[in-house]
């Protein structure tokens, strides 16, 4: 509403639809009308998806298509309209609602105030996680008394993921966003360095915004699912994809995956349903075909890794998780997150083009860093010249990827944390003093980037 406020008649649309198409779920005992009137639900909502995100993309492309074809007829106008902010979200919270009812797994809601509140919670609203009727709605019938020990834990989670947001994701977009900008202003070696970044930017900014959603609904007595465990210790992609964005993850897994027929397939057909989950979980998270790309890559990433272990458990030489040597899960940690940080590329780039040549050129940074070896050149650490970023900011940036590397250990991490809620209080409570003075410093240093899911 803050932009066009007219768009919040596109909610009201979508939350009438879906509450009457709820209750008439419920109350119809014919198979035949119950599944109608789910259709009508999820063809209405995946509609007024497709025409706020998609519809420019594709009707852009035909046209060019036109175009070179050489064809003689006038381009189809595109639509001078916005993406509502989080409409995604809001689209796959309202399909699951009415298709945990279809399944009796969750009563139709007769108060449309509460149904409302479950698809516009404001905390999770924008960017998840996506929650499933069956956690959230209840909640809103309960009564929810002052408790001090969660209201501090929810502040705490919220300080947390200001600081990866602000201090950390914000910090390393300065050095990434021109990079992948104009790459072809920059050696193999800082696109290399750049991507490498990426991967921890996005990270910071998507699960620091996962945090501070939480962290409210828990201040106010509400309990979000968790959205991230971790990703960058996964020994595969496969568990990657357990750790990252687990409410879309798990979303698509229940309502697509299964839908497809999961693994009570046939092989070809199994590895078919796992491709196109990934093809359409890219297309969902942008229309640009460098979205798709990224979830067409992840697609053949989680195939392969299945073809993979059932070879491995033909010949009879899996190894079980409990005899991994920590040598081999090391192998296994950084190889999944070279593969991951590898397909950030086509998220990150603004074109295929540009994502096509950043990856063209990754594999000469070998040769770009043996030469500078040679020639004693301090050219290795060209991304120090970035909007001419001081090399003490490059170094600082690289400490805080450091100290998110040690807290994936979940060792570390206890280890950390009994140590510090152990501390005097005072010690403590200059901590949490510290760190939010940083985050306020830090807005009024300069202008914080927009959560990247807020374009989806």
């Amino acid at each position: 509403m803050a932009f066009i406020p007219v768009y919040i008649l596109i909610l009201f649309f979508t939350i009438a639809i879906d509450y009457v198409a709820g209750i008439m779920i419920e109350k119809e005992l014919d198979p035949g009308r119950r599944k109608r009137f789910l259709t009508i639900s999820i063809v209405m909502n995946i509609a007024v998806l497709c025409v706020f995100k998609y519809y420019n993309f594709f009707i852009g492309d035909m046209n060019e298509v036109m175009q070179a074809m050489h064809l003689n007829v006038s381009p189809i106008p595109l639509l001078g309209i916005i993406l509502p902010l989080g409409l995604s979200f809001h689209t796959f919270q309202a399909m699951s609602y009415t298709i945990e009812v279809y399944r009796g797994n969750q009563k139709a809601e007769r108060h449309l105030g509460i149904y409302a509140l479950y698809v516009m919670f404001y905390p999770q609203l924008v960017a998840g996680p996506i929650e499933r009727p069956q956690n959230l709605i209840h909640q809103f019938r309960e009564k929810h008394y002052f408790d001090s020990a969660r209201v501090s834990s929810g502040l705490k989670l919220m300080l947390w993921g200001m600081f990866k947001k602000v201090i950390i994701a914000d910090r390393i977009s300065l050095l990434t966003t021109p990079v992948f900008d104009a790459p072809h202003n920059y050696p193999s070696i800082t696109l290399c360095m750049a991507t490498v970044f990426f991967s921890f930017q996005i990270f910071c900014d998507f699960s620091g915004y996962t945090d501070i959603a939480i962290g409210a609904a828990r201040v106010m007595g509400f309990t979000l699912m968790r959205n991230f465990n971790w990703p960058y210790i996964s020994t595969s992609v496969v568990e990657f994809w357990r750790r990252w964005h687990i409410s879309l993850s798990t979303w698509f897994k229940d309502y697509l995956y299964f839908s497809l027929g999961g693994n009570r397939v046939s092989i070809p057909r199994w590895y078919f349903n796992v491709f196109i989950v990934f093809l359409i979980s890219g297309l969902w998270h942008g229309a640009n075909l460098t979205f798709v790309l990224w979830g067409a890559i992840h697609g053949l990433y989680f195939v392969f890794g299945k073809m993979i272990s059932r070879f491995k458990e033909r010949k009879g030489i899996a190894i079980p998780d409990e005899n991994k040597t920590v040598l081999n899960r090391s192998f296994q940690i950084i190889t999944t997150f070279l593969l991951v940080t590898f397909v950030w590329i086509f998220f990150k780039a603004k074109t295929v083009k540009d994502a096509f040549y950043i990856a063209g050129k990754i594999p000469f940074v070998f040769s770009d860093v043996w030469h500078c070896i040679r020639s004693h050149s301090v050219a290795l650490f060209g991304i120090w010249n970035i909007r001419d970023i001081d090399p003490k900011y490059l170094l600082i940036t690289i400490a805080l990827i450091g100290m998110l590397v040690l807290l994936h250990s979940s060792r570390i991490r206890k280890a950390i944390v009994a140590r510090f809620t152990s501390a005097p209080f005072v010690f403590r409570f200059l901590a949490y003093f510290i760190c939010t003075a940083i985050i306020w410093y830090s807005f009024s240093f300069r202008q914080p980037e927009t959560f990247i899911y807020f374009q989806f």
